[in-house]
């Protein structure tokens, strides 16, 4: 039998015979409307679980991942407020349905009704995913299982702050508000939850403003792992800059008088707090799991005689608020009409095409103040005495520095944060002085994590912000990759467009650098980003491209609510010279602050018929010093400069190369899984016939010292491979 249908069972029985389960009276400021209230949202929670089940065995419904036995969470939606943005557990279908009745106008169970049937009229995700989520109940959706939403939190509490010193254009939370988190006791073990824990209370111990309410919600078991007793407690009882809270679950009296205090504190002190429920998992894991399979059954049924719902009708009678008769007829109402409305929502429509599933992928446009951009005078006193200057040519890295500077003049909510981005100016300077031209507000020097950086970036952009975060170098995003993929890129493909994630990450990267790092610091490999939907890849491969490019990413990121990576090659920071001694051929001038390169917009060099050389970054400044040992060998050859990497501009690539008899890729990521192989597939579809050729780093990685580049192409090999494919 069932195990849901066993509680079911129970419930009715004992309610009838009122074998309520032993617990504390009926005590604090809950009111008795309040505690009805709870107790009906708890009950609705309960409906929706069995009827998912219901809908599963017929095929009608396609998840059961339930909330049974985490109930008392509403009690918690009860002492928030319906501004408090909300960062839910998968298990907080109870909060959800809590806090939508502090919200006019609100049909919540045909709305989670609708996203178990994944039809594309689920108003949070429009039939992509079963997710809880609204955006008139500031809850935007996740998908996580693993905690990876618990650094964007801090970032969202952490924009509340900043937002009460520059309060953004599109800015969404109060003042006055806090942001609230909730994860279960096994995910409060993993590496991205630990990272945004210590990220808090890095932050709090500082005295910086953060309104951060987490909420671990602990029914000791993760799938079948049990959580060790004691662990939760004994972990997070005595962490510094971490207000430590603690209640039984299963008492919402209890849970809403501590849940009271502790947003009390978080909302006065401006500090962040651990919320510890005690709750318990009815069900199991999900509608295929078995708890029996590892648990002793004995045990299964103790956790089953302490269902939450038994002990809030015990409280509710106690407290003269609802007899347990009435509380048996509301639990059996909703059941009843939970079934009536399931039996409408599954006839409703569902996606049934690519476009359809796909159609959120790309956010919305937005409206923006219109910008003239800052003043003569604004940029003549942030630029000081690098004004004299801009009339020269100039290195890459000085380039985008100035045009930072001039971006962070026009779009006050322009935000950047990192390692070593503030005071010190970046690993290679590129961000030199704009501490000082801004403040430490909007160039925030982060702590050493990656992922807390990206959640930083993601939860300020939930507020308002443009934010600008740097990851050190390209290899050490893999540390937090997910963050991308799993949280910035799906959250609007997941809210049908209601929430997204603009932001322009800058990474410094690719190859070729002498003499420094290895592996670590030179890394030519980003399928990683390329493999993300919705995300747009842009590498320049100069100084006045990289400027005129980064000013088009963040037009992307404002306007059209883009997430952008703007990918710097690091090896073409410094350089000056292009094929002979203080030739300074590499060197450009600063573009005026008007002129950019718009999204899709590939560069050529030259208009030779004989080859035409497509590549990027590093490739570009390569196949230039090429381009004269070719021409006096006879070849006429034009450059084509890719700039954006993905989504790839088929168009303007198949533009470019028009005319041209022959087509050499010189690409420097690695052979396999590299850039080259989407270039030669498009080029092969769009240009049959035309000979191709592909010049590619080896699959390994990069040494350190003399032979730094020695696995990628270089002017010799990009000069043979020219002639070879001329023969």
């Amino acid at each position: 039998m069932d195990r849901a249908d066993i509680v079911h069972d129970n419930f009715l029985r004992r309610i009838a015979s009122r074998d309520f389960p032993h617990g504390r009276a009926p005590s604090g400021a809950l009111s008795a409307f309040q505690a009805v209230e709870i107790y009906r949202a708890a009950c609705l929670s309960r409906a929706l679980d069995r009827q998912s089940r219901v809908m599963q065995r017929a095929g009608q419904g396609f998840y059961t991942i339930g909330s049974s036995g985490h109930e008392g969470l509403a009690a918690v939606a009860a002492a928030l407020r319906p501004t408090d943005m909300a960062f839910l557990h998968y298990r907080d279908a109870a909060f959800q349905i809590g806090r939508s009745a502090q919200v006019p106008g609100q049909s919540i169970a045909w709305d989670m009704l609708l996203s178990f049937a994944a039809s594309s009229e689920d108003p949070i995700s429009g039939g992509r995913h079963k997710v809880l989520g609204s955006k008139a109940l500031s809850i935007p959706p996740q998908t996580s299982t693993i905690a990876s939403h618990l650094p964007k939190a801090v970032g969202a509490a952490y924009a509340v702050g900043a937002a009460r010193r520059h309060r953004p254009e599109h800015a969404e939370l109060p003042d006055d508000a806090i942001v609230y988190c909730s994860f279960g006791d096994a995910s409060a073990n993993h590496s991205t939850a630990q990272g945004a824990f210590n990220t808090a209370q890095w932050t709090s111990y500082q005295s910086i403003p953060l309104p951060l309410l987490f909420c671990c919600e602990d029914n000791g078991i993760g799938i079948s792992t049990k959580t060790p007793k004691g662990w939760i407690g004994a972990s997070f009882q005595n962490r510094p800059g971490l207000k430590y809270f603690a209640c039984d679950g299963l008492d919402i009296f209890d849970t809403f008088a501590t849940a009271q205090e502790a947003a009390h504190y978080v909302r006065t002190r401006r500090k962040p707090a651990f919320l510890h429920v005690r709750t318990i998992r009815l069900y199991g894991h999900a509608g295929a799991d078995m708890p029996t399979t590892y648990m002793p059954r004995e045990e299964v049924e103790a956790e089953e005689a302490q269902d939450p719902l038994l002990h809030m009708v015990r409280g509710l009678d106690q407290m003269g608020a609802m007899t347990a008769e009435a509380a048996l007829q509301v639990y059996t109402d909703t059941n009843a009409r939970v079934a009536r409305i399931a039996a409408e929502a599954v006839t409703r429509p569902r996606l049934h095409d690519a476009a359809g599933v796909m159609a959120s992928l790309i956010p919305p446009k937005r409206n923006c103040a219109p910008t003239n951009g800052p003043s003569s005078e604004a940029r003549a006193a942030a630029f000081g005495s690098d004004m004299k200057q801009m009339a020269e040519p100039q290195i890459m890295s000085r380039l985008i520095n100035w045009a930072l500077t001039d971006l962070m003049l026009a779009h006050r909510e322009i935000v950047m944060m990192g390692e070593d981005v503030g005071r010190k100016g970046g690993v290679y300077g590129v961000t030199q002085k704009l501490q000082a031209r801004f403040g430490p507000d909007r160039m925030i020097d982060t702590l050493l994590d990656e992922q807390s950086i990206l959640g930083l970036a993601i939860g300020m952009a939930q507020n308002g912000f443009i934010p600008m975060p740097e990851i050190q170098f390209l290899a050490y995003l893999h540390n937090a990759e997910d963050q991308l993929r799993g949280e910035a890129a799906t959250l609007p493909f997941f809210s049908n467009g209601q929430y997204t994630n603009p932001m322009v990450l800058r990474i410094a990267g690719l190859g070729y650098q002498k003499g420094f790092g290895g592996h670590f610091h030179n890394d030519n490999s980003f399928a990683v980003l390329r493999d993300i939907p919705g995300l747009i890849l842009a590498c320049p491969s100069n100084g006045a491209d990289a400027a005129r490019m980064l000013r088009e990413c963040v037009r992307l990121a404002r306007e059209e609510q883009r997430l952008v990576v703007f990918l710097e090659p690091i090896a073409l920071y410094p350089m000056r010279d292009l094929h002979g001694d203080k030739d300074g051929g590499w060197m450009c001038r600063y573009p005026d602050p008007s002129e950019i390169i718009p999204f899709g917009q590939v560069g050529t060099h030259g208009a030779g018929e004989d080859l035409a050389i497509v590549t990027f970054g590093n490739g570009v400044y390569l196949s230039r010093q090429a381009e004269p040992v070719l021409a006096a060998a006879g070849i006429k050859t034009r450059i084509v400069d890719t700039r954006w990497l993905s989504p790839l501009p088929k168009e303007a690539l198949t533009e470019a190369v028009k005319g041209a008899k022959r087509i050499l890729i010189v690409d420097e990521t690695r052979h396999t899984g590299g850039f080259a192989e989407a270039l030669m597939a498009h080029f092969h579809e769009a240009c049959p016939g035309t000979p191709l050729s592909r010049l590619t780093a080896e699959d390994s990685f990069i040494a350190t010292g003399p032979a730094y580049a020695a696995t990628m192409p270089s002017t010799a090999l990009i000069v043979a491979a020219a002639q070879e494919m001329m023969k």
